[in-house]
């Protein structure tokens, strides 16, 4: 097999006007901050990646180490049976991302998740392998290290190792994820037997796993690198389960495997205030949907009108509405779609996305706007589609090197089939699986070769001086770029630390008129102002929400972490 290794560092796009001021590149230190650090959605992940730290390595080693013990500790949401998105800023205040997202089998064509003419249900795609893409985890964390690693391959698979070798203790996350997902979690007699008693419920809170297989496929990527992943043994074994899925069984080959190649993307940057943000391309609609949210807001004065205030919140919405009606018709993969990325943020036409918005009234209703280079695109609106899961988890090393990590499975247990000790994806999933409506075809259909659109939002954000400020992401499906925008607001607008901003409830408004606010939060009693301004639905909900970060603060780095997650920042 070919994994291609060269990495091309590019540079940050400018997409200011001349109104806006230039940001300056920070002059490079030598020693930028005495320790590092790594937040990630379970303690145990992020001590892999301080572990890193502390020996010598780079916020890439730690960040591919958090990734590889979140494989073990976190099964239901990331790892190396899915893929994910990598920005990396270093020192000299240039930014670089890679694209590891899962690709649909060669064979895969529009039809895909169609059958006797119906499109199927969400539901009864996900377990099996019809919903299973080529994973892209290890292929990425192999280019990520060949251009910043600092320590040797193997040994950033040693806490990954000991924790799969030795057990692990089930937390009460895991086993409630057990509990409500055992449609995929045991759809193997190895997962059913990995993760349920001989009674079949879940293996209690306080329970050590040990998951031998798991340890095994570790050992043989420490060893002999991605090739013991995209070729032999695993290869057939991936392949093998793939074709004979008990349900759902999809024709995808060895082949498929061998030819999957990690990207270099061009990161999306723009300005904000006096910020700059910096996030993840297509296939990935984290950036532009972020930079769009914010970049609509920024005539109103969001810092006067605080926190608290039921107008700031509508506004957040109504941009999040134009922002996410644009997502949905225009986001894909760009090898295979014209994505008119320059025109999604191009500051003009985001002022005339934000003339719509109105602090007194909301819009009655939302479509796409035709930003420049979308003017002969005759492509469909799709229906929203359901999504969960992922892990996001964020490393900055003594050196002044940052990553913003998003990886995942998508839903819970992914496709339920596992692999030497480690779940498939559902990724294709995040297709839209109905390729056409009203004769127009999606954007995001399902194609041989394809990478599926993905809200996953890693992103970076640089102050005046042009030094970092905030590294964030989240986990939660199409909900991400939402907490992401609240956490920006919250740091940039009110002022408050990173740990206080992810702390903050999420509004979420999905390009339709129906607007969502976190159940149980401060944003219910806001309700009834909400409708009074004209929403038409505001609904309380349940939302999937788990979201990392670090900031800079006073030349010092403050970790933060969901308070809703089991999430921790550790410190090298």
């Amino acid at each position: 097999m070919t994994i291609r290794l060269a990495f091309t560092l590019l540079a940050v796009p400018t997409l200011a006007t001349a109104a806006q001021p230039a940001l300056s590149r920070p002059a490079a230190s030598a020693n930028a901050y005495a320790r590092g650090m790594v937040s990630a959605a379970d303690p145990r992940a992020a001590d892999a990646g301080a572990q890193m730290l502390r020996a010598g390595g780079s916020a890439a080693d730690a960040a591919i180490a958090t990734m590889l013990a979140l494989t073990v500790v976190e099964p239901q949401s990331s790892g190396i049976g899915g893929g994910g998105f990598f920005v990396e800023s270093s020192r000299n205040g240039r930014v670089a991302t890679i694209d590891g997202r899962e690709t649909a089998p060669a064979a895969a064509s529009d039809q895909w998740f169609v059958r006797d003419g119906k499109v199927m249900a969400f539901p009864d795609a996900v377990p099996g392998a019809t919903s299973v893409g080529v994973p892209g985890s290890i292929a990425l964390a192999w280019k990520a290290h060949k251009a910043y690693g600092k320590l040797p391959w193997a040994r950033l698979f040693g806490p990954a190792i000991k924790l799969a070798r030795q057990g692990f203790i089930v937390t009460p996350r895991l086993n409630a994820m057990l509990k409500g997902n055992a449609a995929t979690a045991a759809f193997t007699s190895t997962g059913k037997a990995l993760f349920y008693d001989a009674e079949g419920a879940p293996k209690a809170v306080g329970t050590r796993i040990v998951n031998r297989d798991l340890a095994a496929t570790l050992d043989a990527i420490a060893a002999q690198g991605p090739t013991a992943f995209y070729a032999g043994a695993n290869r057939r074994a991936l392949v093998g389960a793939v074709t004979t899925a008990p349900r759902n069984p999809a024709p995808m080959t060895e082949a498929d495997i061998t030819a999957y190649v990690a990207k270099d993307r061009e990161p999306v940057c723009g300005n904000y205030r006096q910020y700059r943000i910096c996030g993840m391309g297509p296939p990935s609609s984290g950036a532009t949907t972020v930079f769009a949210t914010l970049k609509q807001l920024e005539r109103f004065d969001l810092t006067a009108l605080g926190k608290d205030s039921p107008v700031a919140w509508h506004l957040i919405a109504e941009s999040m509405r134009l922002a996410y009606a644009d997502r949905a018709r225009y986001s894909a993969d760009a090898d295979f779609v014209r994505v008119p990325v320059a025109g999604l943020t191009d500051p003009d036409y985001l002022a005339q996305r934000s003339a719509l918005i109105s602090p007194d009234k909301s819009m009655p209703s939302v479509t796409a706007g035709v930003p420049r280079g979308a003017e002969a695109l005759a492509l469909a609106d799709p229906a929203p589609q359901d999504e969960h899961g992922t892990s996001h988890f964020v490393a900055i090393d003594r050196r002044g090197n940052a990553v913003s990590y998003t990886s995942t499975i998508e839903s819970p247990f992914g496709s339920g089939l596992m692999v030497g000790g480690y779940f498939l994806n559902n990724e294709l999933t995040d297709f839209d699986m109905n390729p056409v409506l009203d004769g127009r075809p999606a954007a995001n259909r399902v194609e041989g070769g394809k990478r599926p659109r993905s809200s996953m939002s890693p992103s970076l954000v640089f102050g005046s001086d042009g030094r970092l400020r905030l590294a964030v992401g989240a986990a939660g499906g199409a909900t991400i770029p939402a907490q992401v925008i609240r956490a920006v607001i919250g740091v940039i607008d009110w002022k408050l630390s990173a740990q206080d901003a992810i702390a903050l409830p999420v509004i979420f408004a999905p390009g339709t008129d129906a607007v969502y606010v976190e159940q149980g939060s401060t944003l219910e009693a806001m309700i009834p102002a909400l409708v009074a301004l004209g929403h038409p639905s505001v609904t309380p909900r349940g939302l999937p929400l788990k979201a990392n970060a670090i900031e800079v603060r006073d030349g010092q780095l403050v970790g933060a972490a969901d308070p809703r997650s089991e999430g921790k920042a550790v410190s090298e």
